[in-house]
């Protein structure tokens, strides 16, 4: 009977483990679904069309303020806006680039810290990449004809490695790519 009982139990637990992974995963498609969705963005996608500066070119231009460490166009406070985070020094910037002719706009210290923690984080994934951004930009455009590049962050495949998440855009249709970064 002490053998049942401990039986009886064990199944019990392997069922709730499995309820909760069954609704851990419900709830991780759902997410991946909504956020999907949310980067239908058709504000973005007619901004876009005034943008003359690719997303490569920014990030060569953001050089000269630090290493690019990823780079996105975005609506800010209702604005168009190209923005990179570049690792300067020991600090960390985001620049802004003119979207229209390339220069430089303003460059100010990354202090929030949801923020400082991104560009942590994407340092530390650039760490070993011997492919700059800019590089991994224009392979992902090449090989998606008619989009352009909207954003590109750097992360890490299931090995390990560095490589570059890119969204890009064509219209309001949205695609993401990844790049190998070594």
């Amino acid at each position: 009977m002490i053998g049942w009982g401990i039986r009886k139990e064990a199944h019990m637990v392997g069922i709730k483990i499995a309820t909760v992974l069954a609704t851990a995963g419900i709830l991780a498609f759902s997410s991946l679904s909504v956020r999907a969705e949310d980067e239908k963005n058709p504000a973005l996608a007619k901004a876009l069309s005034e943008a003359t500066v690719s997303l490569d070119e920014a990030l060569k231009a953001s050089e000269r303020e630090g290493r690019p460490l990823s780079a996105k166009y975005e609506i800010e406070n209702g604005a168009f806006q190209l923005s990179v985070y570049v690792a300067k020094g020991n600090g960390f910037a985001e620049v802004i680039v003119d979207h229209k002719g390339g220069s430089i706009k303003k460059t100010e210290p990354i202090t929030e810290a949801y923020d400082l923690e991104q560009a942590k984080e994407q340092q530390q994934r650039l760490a070993h990449a011997r492919i700059p951004l800019d590089r991994a930009v224009t392979d992902a455009v090449k090989d998606n004809s008619g989009y352009r590049a909207v954003e590109i962050e750097p992360t890490v495949d299931r090995a390990g490695k560095p490589v570059a998440s890119v969204t890009l855009m064509k219209g309001d249709e949205v695609k993401k790519v990844v790049e190998p970064l070594e």
